[in-house]
């Protein structure tokens, strides 16, 4: 019998949607809450990538400060327009390996759906801010191509789901896509990629919790944290929470200049998430995406760091260090000399 956890929030709180309609759309919003003066920040265009902060992410910004690590990782930069050499629209060659529109297989056994467009807060630095999700509609219907592709491809034993964040879909939309993950045996595993269970930790509700427990397999969650700042007592309640109810969560960070590019926040960052009940698992260089540049690290700097993380902490709290470089059959281990 499932036992029904405790809400995360008082009755006071909103839900979930509520507090994602009141998220900053503008740059002048989000200035003028975090305390800062327009003419004090290098604000550029959008660069076709719109402005957008889920207000609970914006709390944990320190105001005044306009080189707080969490603003600088959603606030457009005027270096976003310049072209680099190198940084491409589709980094990491998604569109290549879509067989199906929504349905991208890059490894042997599992593969990743695209399940939204949608994400609650716009990362400057994300790979997939200039994705062709028109082209990307996901059809999840009986008989659908992706559904077809799954049954047919019996070496596929997990399903990735990703976006934009899968977690913008409702409940009753997510009830769906698994009960048609059900019908297909050899699928036994079911992954999430979330940025929305640090930026929005009220989507964490007891609903929630009954629709992923409906999947037959194991359940994984992968959230998307950079700065041991983004970790907060509301959502680290949310991820303890999650964790008692059985599912593993594991944490990718990237490796952001200006944001996270010294140890010691590195090290705090794998204690914060031990102490969440998270593993971290992955710390990725910066995918070549176009508007992202100024992110970027070379590849020394990305070692000398990594070097004294391996000092800093035990083995188990040490994230794996790596590329995703298009066409290799599974994410490359970063060589440092």
């Amino acid at each position: 019998m499932l036992m029904i956890p405790e809400p995360v929030f008082s009755a006071q709180s909103t839900d979930w949607k509520r507090s994602l309609s009141e998220s900053f759309r503008t740059i002048q919003e989000l200035l003028e809450y975090c305390e800062l003066d327009v003419n004090c920040v290098d604000q550029g265009s959008e660069a076709g990538f719109p402005v957008r902060v889920t207000k609970y992410y914006a709390s944990l910004i320190e105001k005044g400060n306009p080189q707080d690590p969490l603003l600088l990782q959603v606030m457009p930069d005027s270096q976003e327009n310049q072209r680099v050499e190198g940084y491409s629209l589709d980094a990491v060659g998604d569109i290549s390996a879509m067989t199906v529109p929504g349905l991208i297989h890059k490894y042997h056994n599992r593969v990743l759906l695209t399940v939204t467009s949608a994400c609650p807060v716009h990362c400057r630095y994300c790979f997939r801010r200039h994705f062709p999700y028109s082209d990307a509609r996901l059809d999840t219907k009986v008989d659908s191509p992706v559904l077809n592709y799954l049954a047919a491809h019996t070496e596929i034993n997990e399903v990735i789901l990703s976006g934009g964040d899968p977690l913008m879909l409702s409940d009753r939309k997510l009830s769906e896509l698994i009960t048609r993950l059900n019908d297909i045996p050899h699928i036994r595993y079911l992954r999430f990629h979330s940025r929305l269970l640090s930026v929005l930790p009220d989507r964490v509700t007891d609903s929630f919790i009954q629709t992923l427990h409906q999947f037959n397999g194991k359940v994984t969650l992968v959230t998307h944290i950079n700065h041991p700042e983004e970790i907060s007592v509301l959502n680290q309640h949310a991820f303890k929470l999650l964790s008692k109810q059985g599912f593993q969560l594991f944490n990718q960070s990237v490796l952001l200049k200006g944001v996270n590019n010294n140890s010691n926040t590195l090290v705090k960052l794998s204690y914060k998430l031990f102490d969440s009940n998270i593993t971290p698992y992955y710390l990725h260089k910066l995918d070549k995406v176009h508007g992202a540049a100024h992110f970027d690290l070379a590849t020394d700097q990305t070692c000398k760091i990594y070097s004294l993380l391996l000092q800093s902490l035990p083995g188990y709290l040490v994230p794996k260090l790596v590329n995703e470089l298009t066409g290799r059959l599974s994410k490359t281990p970063v060589q440092c000399i």
